[in-house]
């Protein structure tokens, strides 16, 4: 149901901003939009997306949070791991067994 929803507004919206029907179309497009939007089961169901929303914000933010301390810390481990190698040519002492 809520997958129809958008797409309706979403063919709605794209109309309204691509129609060269004029204002008088235009106004007949927002009255009808207005007049779903006002509608008692799609505030029904705006309220329970809303409360959705709601429920489940401290978890996303928990695990956002998380995801993103693991990425700091991913990325912390490599810059400090490039730190403790060495860059450049490694000399090593060489005999001189010619001698």
């Amino acid at each position: 149901m809520r997958g129809k929803v958008i797409l309706l507004v979403g063919i709605a919206i794209g109309y309204v901003l691509g129609a060269r029907a004029g204002r008088g179309r235009y106004e007949q497009i927002k009255a009808k939009a207005q007049k779903l939007w006002d509608d008692p089961r799609v505030q029904k169901q705006v309220h329970q997306a809303e409360d959705f929303a709601k429920d489940k914000a401290p978890e996303v933010a928990e695990f956002l949070g998380d995801g993103a301390k693991k990425v700091v810390s991913s990325v912390a481990g490599k810059a400090g791991a490039k730190k403790t190698q060495p860059t450049g040519p490694q000399s090593t002492p060489q005999s001189s067994s010619a001698e």
